[in-house]
C-alpha cells in the first residue's frame, strides 16, 4: 500500500500546477455558492460550465467508473433505487382515420409486461378490425437497461 501511495505522490508531484490554477481560474463558472450565507461554513463552492477543464474531466472519468459500484452497493443497502431515467416502454396504436396513440410505461426492476407485436382487435362500426401496435422503449438517457424477449408467435 505504502508503494501506491508514493507512486500517486510523485505522480501529483508531476503535475504542472500553476498551469493547472491557471486553467481552473480562467474557466467559467455555472454557479458559485456562498458557504457562509448558507451557514455551510467560509469560501465558496463552484459549479464548472461544461465542457469541463481538461483536467476535472479527466479525473471525473477516471474515477466514475470506479465509484459508480460503489453508489449503487450503498444505493441498495439503503433500499433506494438506482438513479435511472428513460428506457420507458412504448406502445403506438395506429388507428384507422384517427391520430396515433401513444402510451409510456415505466416498469420496475423485476417486473414483466406482455404484449402484442403486430395487431389488436378493435371495436368498429362493422364489426372488429386489426389496429396496428408498434412497441419500442424511449431513448436511455442515464444507466443501463437489460430486457428478455419471450416470443411466443413462433412457439411449437
Amino acid at each position: 500500500m505504502q508503494e501506491t501511495a508514493t507512486t500517486i505522490s510523485a505522480r501529483v508531484d508531476r503535475v504542472d500546477w500553476p498551469a493547472v490554477i491557471d486553467e481552473l481560474e480562467a474557466a467559467l463558472f455555472r454557479s458559485t455558492i456562498d458557504m457562509a450565507r448558507h451557514r455551510f461554513g467560509s469560501g465558496q463552492y463552484r459549479y464548472f460550465r461544461r465542457p469541463l477543464p481538461a483536467p476535472v474531466a479527466q479525473l471525473r472519468e477516471a474515477l466514475y467508473p470506479r465509484l459508480l459500484p460503489v453508489a449503487r452497493d450503498w444505493a441498495e443497502r439503503l433500499g433506494q433505487p438506482a438513479p435511472y431515467t428513460g428506457g420507458e416502454f412504448l406502445l403506438v396504436e395506429q388507428r384507422p382515420r384517427a391520430q396515433s396513440r401513444g402510451t409510456s410505461t415505466v416498469l420496475r426492476r423485476g417486473h414483466a409486461l406482455v404484449f402484442t407485436t403486430r395487431d389488436r382487435p378493435v371495436r368498429s362500426s362493422r364489426g372488429w378490425s386489426a389496429s396496428p401496435v408498434r412497441h419500442g422503449v424511449s431513448t436511455v438517457r442515464s444507466g443501463i437497461r437489460h430486457s428478455l424477449g419471450l416470443v411466443l408467435h413462433d412457439a411449437t
